[in-house]
């Protein structure tokens, strides 16, 4: 199983259906992060994102960030009646204005709080609810209290992103714990970290057997690593061109020009990485100001394929 981890910013409802039509080898899809309020009121932008309708064709799974469980209740009871029967709790996100929250990977510091906070949203949830989590803060060894309270819980599946809060994404990951978690849960796991080649998922089979796999960072650089992994053949340069161009599109179907810009520049400086000339590509994208800029350097690079 292949699961294509959520990037905010990155992978909207757009992204997905596209990258689905065109590269395919995902078995599901996970929603940028919703952030509850009091309000109890969804953005207009997560709306869009989770609406049924916005994701047919495509398993999506919606993931909540929250650290309230009266609006991690109420919103995942919404997403239920809109026929979402999982929601995904993220407890792995290291960003600074997300932990200095307490919420992401900055709730595992608050094991009590956060053992507190599992016990009523799984007594008060209609939806299932799998977990997306890091090792701790600081040191892996945290893990082992926090997989005790997660053995507490009937979680869905356990993504495990096998860093601390500080490792962010640079440090070195520690399947050694994934290792150890698999001898010390029953609960469904997932390995998540660092999977950017077809290398990569076969060493992850041979170490752990039959684990799904999420992957972010890796599948934007390599959109059709997925189909790949599967035994498909790697996308070439004009069909990464042909998936900008459908994805630019539909981007300006409900965006103006310089948010379509900024959404399209955010895609290349991953997807640059798997183009012939990776540095030249990024280059010429990055200093577009304009759409129209922008859409001058595409041809550019287009016609020097011929």
């Amino acid at each position: 199983m292949i699961y294509f981890a959520p990037l905010e910013g990155i992978t909207s409802f757009l992204y997905r259906k596209t990258h689905q039509e065109f590269f395919g080898g995902v078995d599901r899809y996970y929603a940028p992060f919703i952030s509850p309020s009091s309000s109890h009121n969804f953005k207009s932008k997560e709306r869009r994102d989770i609406l049924p309708e916005n994701n047919q064709g495509v398993t999506m799974i919606p993931q909540i960030l929250s650290n309230h469980p009266e609006e991690f209740i109420f919103t995942a009871n919404c997403l239920y009646d809109m026929g979402y029967e999982e929601v995904n709790l993220n407890l792995g996100c290291p960003s600074g204005t997300v932990v200095s929250k307490g919420r992401g990977s900055g709730f595992l510091e608050k094991l009590p709080d956060l053992e507190d906070f599992l016990q009523e949203i799984y007594d008060k949830c209609k939806s299932q609810i799998s977990i997306k989590t890091r090792l701790g803060m600081k040191e892996p060894e945290e893990f082992y209290r926090i997989l005790e309270i997660y053995n507490k819980f009937p979680v869905k599946e356990l993504t495990i992103h096998p860093r601390t809060r500080e490792d962010y994404y640079r440090g070195p990951v520690h399947p050694e714990f994934f290792s150890w978690a698999r001898a010390h849960t029953d609960l469904v796991l997932c390995y998540n970290g660092d999977i950017n080649s077809v290398e990569d998922y076969e060493k992850i089979q041979e170490e752990f057997p039959q684990v799904p796999v999420m992957m972010g960072r890796g599948l934007l650089t390599r959109p059709s690593l997925g189909r790949e992994m599967g035994g498909g053949d790697p996308a070439s340069p004009e069909e990464l061109l042909a998936f900008e161009e459908t994805l630019r599109r539909r981007y300006r179907e409900i965006m103006p020009e310089i948010p379509t810009l900024y959404k399209l520049k955010e895609v290349w400086s991953f997807m640059a990485k798997s183009m012939p000339d990776p540095d030249k590509t990024w280059k010429k994208i990055k200093k577009s100001k304009r759409l129209s800029d922008y859409e001058i350097q595409i041809r550019t690079i287009r016609d020097a394929m011929k």
